[in-house]
């Protein structure tokens, strides 16, 4: 007989579990109404022509292919085969494959429905995203993305209103955060200023890595795409500067007297601060000229989240991104968006204990005990009543023990038993039972009714 095991990267999630999972869904998902924006789902399979090439090379290779169905063998060309030419052969063997994220996914729903959405869309989705990559702490296979994108405006505002959306989801939860902010065209700017503007895309994917690897073996991997020492100083000097976000504003401006692009970006960043202070933000916001966000399809703004109380990785990403729509027939469709990282959350809020105590209504709130035929007929019709007025309430199926009715309610953490025996069916009455101080007291259908629209 096999062992059953959950493969590396997967995991299972309890009742318990699910929960507290649907406790940081609901925040997210509330935060998202409250701000107007609408929920779609897309599906979990993509075409590989959907997929690859939107998010850079190293996260091509973490896309999950899926084989095609049938003998598809006999259709490989054997000098394929034979040199494991794997460029070759994955698109003989493979058309198929889990959605690497949801925004890819988003800009082909986008051109698809363009004749059925009204601009600016803003849009969000809580669904799984699988990534072929090393499990890890905090990494995994398959996991919880929940995002809110506002498609076809350029305007900053956007920005602002993702940032509020990013301040309101981690209050609530209690998380303590650092929002950690760049725009792309500042990347490309100091590319340009340190004479690397040919290699922003090697040099993006590298810095990327600074958070894990640390500036000395970044340099290294620099050194090997060719950048030389001289750019390589002055990159370190710029990202090694210390000060308050105006601080590294005023230097990249006098630094940025060569690049347009790279004073377009530091505009944007300085409008959004501006617009930030008119309002109240509950977490800081770090100008962080290291944060790069690894996808290839980011141009403006970028966004990155960090847990100030626990070690684990950016718990949000996100960024602007102009031209994504263009290779769907949708040309000149910018878009921004963020993404929450719901499993990682879930990790915090348990190592931090910072579950909401009063969040249980999708738990049972009253059990009743099962004595036989007779009993559960006069229940029946009660737990209709009951259900209607949204209290959650289960009949016990079997007519066994009352011991070990009484021993399921504690295990599941049921707080009251309702029970209707001989006496309470003379006296057309239930007796209520408190499971945590064990008192009982008999109550009509119509008083049970009221008793549960109180507590709640």
């Amino acid at each position: 007989m096999q062992k059953p095991f959950t493969l590396k990267g997967t995991r299972d999630f309890t009742p318990n579990e699910m929960d507290k999972r649907n406790y940081i869904f609901d925040t997210i998902r509330n935060i998202f109404y409250l701000h107007g924006f609408k929920q779609i789902e897309t599906p979990a399979l993509e075409s590989l022509s959907i997929l690859l090439g939107k998010y850079g090379k190293e996260s091509d290779k973490l896309i999950f292919k899926i084989i095609n169905s049938g003998n598809f063998i006999t259709k490989i060309k054997s000098v394929n085969w034979n040199n494991c030419n794997l460029s070759k052969l994955i698109p003989q063997i493979s058309e198929k494959g889990l959605r690497y994220d949801l925004t890819v996914p988003l800009a082909r729903f986008v051109a698809m429905h363009r004749n059925e959405i009204s601009f600016p869309f803003r849009r969000f989705q809580i669904q799984p995203v699988w990534r072929a990559d090393r499990p890890q702490r905090g990494r995994y296979r398959e996991f919880v993305q929940c995002d809110a994108d506002i498609i076809g405006s350029t305007s900053l505002l956007n920005e602002i209103e993702l940032i509020k959306i990013i301040d309101e989801v981690f209050h609530k939860l209690s998380i303590n955060i650092s929002i950690k902010i760049n725009n792309r065209k500042i990347l490309n700017g100091i590319a340009k200023i340190i004479g690397e503007e040919n290699k922003i895309s090697d040099i993006a994917v590298i810095i990327d890595k600074l958070d894990k690897i640390g500036f000395y073996k970044v340099n290294k991997e620099l050194i090997k795409k060719g950048i030389s020492n001289q750019s390589i100083n002055k990159l370190q000097s710029i990202f090694s500067f210390n000060g308050s976000n105006q601080d590294k504003i005023s230097v990249l401006k006098k630094k940025f007297s060569i690049s347009k692009i790279g004073l377009d970006g530091l505009q944007e960043i300085e409008t959004i601060f501006n617009k930030l202070h008119l309002d109240s933000i509950q977490n800081t916001i770090e100008f962080d000229l290291t944060l790069v966000r690894g996808l290839n399809y980011y141009t403006g703004t970028i966004f990155e989240v960090k847990c100030l109380d626990a070690p684990i990785g950016s718990i949000l990403g996100g960024g602007r991104y102009d031209s994504l729509t263009d290779i769907f027939g949708l040309p000149n469709l910018s878009g921004v968006g963020i993404s929450f990282g719901a499993d990682r959350i879930f990790d915090i809020l348990n190592q931090l204990n910072l579950y909401n105590k009063h969040n249980a209504s999708s738990h049972t709130q009253i059990l009743f005990v099962n004595f036989g035929e007779k009993e559960v007929n006069r229940i029946l019709p009660i737990l209709s009543i009951l259900r209607k007025s949204n209290i959650n309430t289960e009949l016990y199926p079997d007519a066994v023990k009352i011991k070990k009715q009484l021993s399921y309610a504690n295990n599941n953490q049921i707080p009251f038993v309702a029970i209707v025996g001989t006496n309470e069916l003379v006296e057309d009455k239930i007796s209520l039972k408190n499971m945590h101080d064990n008192t009982q007291f008999a109550i009509t259908t119509d008083e049970l009714v009221n008793f549960f629209q109180k507590k709640c």
